[in-house]
């Protein structure tokens, strides 16, 4: 056989298994055995050993192969990725209808109804009907390239039925029994098994060995386009989706199309009933304007589409035995009690720890130690009690009072006011001075490599530290007298504490823990005034004038840099070599350039307490990743992660439709790199 007769042959190989493949994993009606499909590949990998020419990035036989990568590349969507807006109840889908009713003006209305799939969204590009690039939506703007894997899905076309030019927007996802499967085969070597196959799913993705990836047999629906260069164009989504079926993808064959909100409700009630019975996860239902005209008009937010809407079901509930109440000092003082419970398994993962939010919600509902109690996670990720079974109570449950002294340091608690927590305002308590130093280590912060949370409390054990500035005075031979520390783990922890001194100044500031200051405000602040010196003169009036600078954030910057003991602290910083200067542009830049969607550029809340690390240590991570992590909730936070003691914040995110994530997706966001470290 000669080149072109092989190329001949070559392209009706691609054509017969693209067909096939489509038949098997599209259509789920495949018309030949599979022998006669490993047949043909084998028949087109043996040409294209012969014929290295004719591989072609869209060929059948490229879906797993090639080396793994170092790292994913960062992907511009052409069109931003935006997240949706959620509707936790009924009176949430009417207020969506009111408004796009108001926008529509007497104008026919339909909605697209889809199931929400759990999983990872991703935006794939064809160019002349040849998948060229797929990535994840990282903050929306920007994502990673996760071509490689995605090429592993056999559901996804490589190549089009049509010539087109463009983007589609689609949910990966891993099936129930692949799941299954890779807990089973996980558990036989001794793995630790994925909570659900949702984190299952995004974690294979996010492999950056494809071969990985393609053990894991993903799946994935189209629900529609990015940027369209060339191709047809439609008047509805309805329209859109079944031309996207035409081209070759796999489009979610349960959605449906209703006339009126009462139809909303209907397909909401029905797969309500019916979600467990299907092959894949779903957490809710997507409600979408079908009259794309009518979507132009509405728009979108920052954030968010006003023409779509997602409906979240109501959270899992479970029994079980409250064996113990836990109590932690934060590094704002602030005490918050955690239910310990008997293990159950709620919303695919095992429960051992709820969120009791303060010593008010314990009172009110009349929890008791050794108490039956209702658990539930709120929007179906956080863990919280939300009752108590008093009938079921034998005699022996126990009633628990809260604390009147610190459990740290023994100080008194006082209750500020306007606030529902028991706080510790001694600024000596070795709690929050632990947990102070150990925020100011982290990667957002000071970024001091290897200063984990175990290394600083064996400083502090070892009174070595009792500020952030006696971080900077440690010597050679006390730290090797740790248990641990060997010489070369000692010099590099030197080396890193030594490079953190050259950190621009927004670092510092965000290191100190300054009440209401997260990294937005310290960049903000460094930029305006460029020198610490500066800053611990600044008056409220000159603070308020800044953007997003409010009045309790400035009161909060005064009162703090008038503290001595705070300018002691400064003075020994800067005696020690530390920067005091704000570094400009390129210091944001190394910055970002760390990064690592897709947390980049979000401003992020975190809130409850997370099992894995410590908020502080979160907080590390996320800085590192380029996120601006706040201490509060408005309407420009973009992602809140709700660890086991969420409260308010969890409340007001919900209520502002900020997309809110359990600690176990947030680990399944970051990098292979820094998920090794953890």
């Amino acid at each position: 056989m000669n080149l072109q007769e092989a190329k001949q042959r070559a392209e009706e190989l691609h054509e017969l298994l693209n067909e096939h493949n489509y038949r098997y994993y599209v259509l789920d009606a495949p018309v030949i055995p599979d022998a006669e499909y490993d047949r043909l590949m084998q028949e087109l990998i043996e040409l294209e050993k012969q014929f290295p020419e004719l591989v072609t990035p869209d060929s059948p036989t490229q879906r797993v192969g090639g080396q793994p990568l170092p790292y994913f590349e960062k992907v511009e969507h052409t069109l931003p990725m935006l997240s949706l807006g959620n509707a936790f109840n009924e009176k949430d889908l009417r207020e969506f209808d009111e408004r796009v009713r108001k926008a529509a003006g007497g104008r026919t209305v339909k909605y697209v109804c889809e199931l929400k799939i759990d999983g990872l969204a991703v935006s794939l590009r064809y160019e002349q009907g040849r998948f060229v690039l797929g990535a994840t939506r990282g903050d929306g703007t920007v994502g990673e390239d996760i071509t490689q894997n995605l090429k592993t899905i056999r559901s996804l076309p490589l190549r089009l039925r049509q010539p087109v030019t463009l983007e589609v927007r689609g949910e990966a996802f891993m099936p129930k029994k692949a799941f299954e499967r890779l807990n089973a085969e996980r558990a036989k070597k001794g793995e630790p098994l994925f909570a659900n196959p949702r984190n299952a799913g995004a974690g294979s993705l996010r492999q950056l060995d494809p071969k990985l990836a393609a053990e894991r047999n993903l799946d994935i629906f189209i629900y529609g386009t990015g940027a369209v260069e060339t191709g047809d164009r439609f008047d509805t989504h309805t329209e859109t989706l079944s031309y996207l079926a035409e081209l070759g993808f796999k489009v979610n064959p349960e959605r449906r199309t209703v006339d009126s909100i009462e139809g909303v409700l209907q397909y909401i009630d029905h797969w309500r009933e019916r979600r467990a019975g299907l092959g894949y996860e779903i957490d809710g239902i997507v409600i979408k304007v079908d009259d794309l005209d009518l979507r132009e008009e509405m728009g979108t937010t920052a954030k968010s589409p006003r023409w779509a809407i997602a409906y979240k079901f109501p959270a899992e509930e479970a029994v079980t035995i409250l064996e113990e109440i836990e109590l932690n000092v934060g590094r704002t003082g602030v005490v918050t009690p955690t239910a310990l419970l008997k293990p159950v398994t709620l919303a695919g993962t095992t429960v051992k720890r709820a969120s009791l939010h303060n010593e008010d919600i314990i009172r009110e509902k009349g929890i008791m130690l050794g108490d039956h109690v209702i658990v539930k996670k709120a929007g179906d990720i956080i863990p919280e009690v939300v009752g108590v079974l008093a009938n079921q109570r034998t005699g022996n449950e126990r009633p628990f009072e809260m604390p009147t002294r610190c459990p740290e340091c023994g100080s008194q608690l006082v209750r500020l006011e306007g606030e529902v927590a028991l706080r510790c305002i001694n600024p000596r308590c070795p709690a929050q001075t632990r947990e102070g130093i150990i925020h100011f280590v982290s990667r957002g912060a000071m970024n001091i490599e290897g200063l984990g949370e175990k290394v600083v409390t064996q400083l502090f054990e070892a009174d070595l530290v009792r500020s952030v500035a006696d971080l900077y005075y440690l010597k050679k031979e006390d730290l090797l007298s740790l248990e641990r520390m060997g010489e070369k783990s000692v010099n590099n922890l030197l080396g890193a504490i030594e490079a953190s001194k050259q950190n621009s100044v927004e670092r510092l500031l965000f290191g100190l823990g300054i009440r209401f200051v997260g990294a937005k405000g310290a960049k903000i602040l460094a930029q305006h005034f460029k020198h610490m010196d500066v800053i611990m003169e600044a008056t409220e009036e000159e603070l308020v004038q800044l953007e997003e600078i409010g009045p309790k954030m400035a009161a909060s910057i005064v009162t703090y840099m008038a503290k001595p003991e705070v300018r002691e602290t400064i003075e020994r910083l800067k005696a020690a070599g530390v920067n005091m200067e704000y570094k400009g542009a390129a210091a944001q830049a190394d910055q970002a350039a760390e990064g690592d969607h897709p947390f980049a550029g979000k401003t992020v809340v975190i809130t409850g307490t997370l099992e894995r690390m410590s908020r502080n240590e979160a907080t590390r991570l996320l800085e590192s990743l380029g996120a601006n992590v706040t201490g509060s909730v408005s309407k420009k936070t973009d992602l809140l992660i709700a660890g086991e003691k969420a409260g308010s914040k969890l409340d007001k995110a919900q209520k502002l439709g900020v997309p809110v994530i359990d600690e176990e997706t947030f680990l399944s966001w970051l990098p292979e790199s820094v998920k090794a470290s953890i």
